[in-house]
């Protein structure tokens, strides 16, 4: 019996024992997005990346339109521009070294935000079960599926404890315009420590998780709902592809 065929008979007899498949999730399959995010990097963080700049703003707007996240999608627009009108607009009205200073910092952390974004679409949209399935897929060695698995669930564990932080800071009355401003580096130490303990208390938790969830077995699992390309994943690619053409086309006029 070959590999693909114990695979089915594994999941076959899943489903006869009342084990349902969960419904395929909204996003792109874990290795597209993960090909679309160093594609990105590389087009935007180059000498010429500014060209590729509205590419990547609108294929951001497409990635989160498709998942729904209206709230960060309006929180992606309104940072893209701040930082355009830092970088492109603030260097016309006022010329200046402060504002050819401010014009440069803006232009980079801009290509930061914007390849952050389209990061950001991987980690909403995958949990660690699906980036594993599709590591594995891959033929990624199993030290790095497990890291990389790992990795992807600390980031929402990290902004929850940063949450907490704030709130209790907040019950405290230690956070406020004044009191940050009376005294940053107290004020600091108050949301950096408590966040280091969190983190450390997080990792362990994630660790155990990971081992109970048998990611350190030699055996190799089988996913009720397999890595595939669907239709979402080919229209996102026509879109790139429409947008790379336009990009170039451009270029040459």
């Amino acid at each position: 019996m070959t590999p693909i065929d114990v695979d089915g008979t594994r999941r076959a007899s899943a489903l006869a024992v009342g084990v349902e498949a969960p419904p395929r999730p909204r996003g792109l399959d874990p290795r597209a997005a993960i090909v679309l995010i160093v594609a990105t990097s590389v087009v935007i963080m180059q000498v010429d990346g500014v060209r590729w700049m509205p590419a990547a703003l609108v294929l951001v707007i497409a990635l989160t339109m498709w998942e729904g996240a209206w709230r960060r999608l309006v929180s992606e627009l309104v940072t893209v521009a701040v930082l355009a009108a830092f970088a492109f607009w603030l260097p016309v009205v006022w010329q200046h070294p402060v504002s050819a200073t401010l014009g440069v910092g803006a232009a980079y952390m801009l290509r930061f935000v914007l390849v952050a974004a389209v990061a950001a679409h991987l980690v909403a949209t995958t949990t660690p079960t699906r980036m594993s399935a599709a590591l594995r897929a891959w033929h990624v060695p199993r030290p790095v599926a497990v890291m990389l698995g790992v990795m992807l669930r600390f980031f929402p564990v990290v902004a929850n404890e940063a949450r907490a932080v704030l709130d209790a800071m907040r019950l405290r009355g230690l956070v406020g315009a004044r009191g940050v401003t009376r005294h940053p580096l107290r004020a600091v130490e108050r949301f950096v420590v408590p966040m280091i303990a969190a983190s450390l208390r997080g990792s362990e938790d994630l660790s155990a998780a990971a081992i109970l969830r048998g990611l350190g077995s030699h055996r190799v699992p089988v996913p009720l709902v397999p890595p595939r390309f669907g239709a979402g994943d080919l229209l996102v690619l026509l879109l790139v592809v429409a947008l790379v053409t336009a990009t170039l086309l451009l270029k040459g006029l």
